[in-house]
């Protein structure tokens, strides 16, 4: 499984929705299941299937996939 494909898995996992509506462009609050409670355990999946531990500022900052990516990326992990 690739990488890209891990993130998408760890988003759908979290959010419990299909994998295949998973975008970049893909923003907090734009869909109604990614909401501040189902956030956390996008953090908390996020962390596990990475083994990162995110920051803060990066929590909060990670508002799409793409920051996501982005944000995870500055932890090694490569896209």
């Amino acid at each position: 499984m690739t990488t890209t494909e891990q993130l998408h898995t760890a988003f759908a996992t979290a959010l419990q929705i299909d994998p295949a509506i998973i975008t970049d462009a893909m923003a907090y609050n734009q869909q109604p299941e990614w909401d501040s409670v189902a956030h956390m355990a996008l953090v908390a999946e996020l962390e596990s299937v990475f083994d990162v531990m995110l920051d803060t500022e990066d929590i909060l900052a990670m508002s799409s996939v793409a920051a996501a990516r982005t944000i995870l990326a500055e932890y090694g992990v490569v896209f």
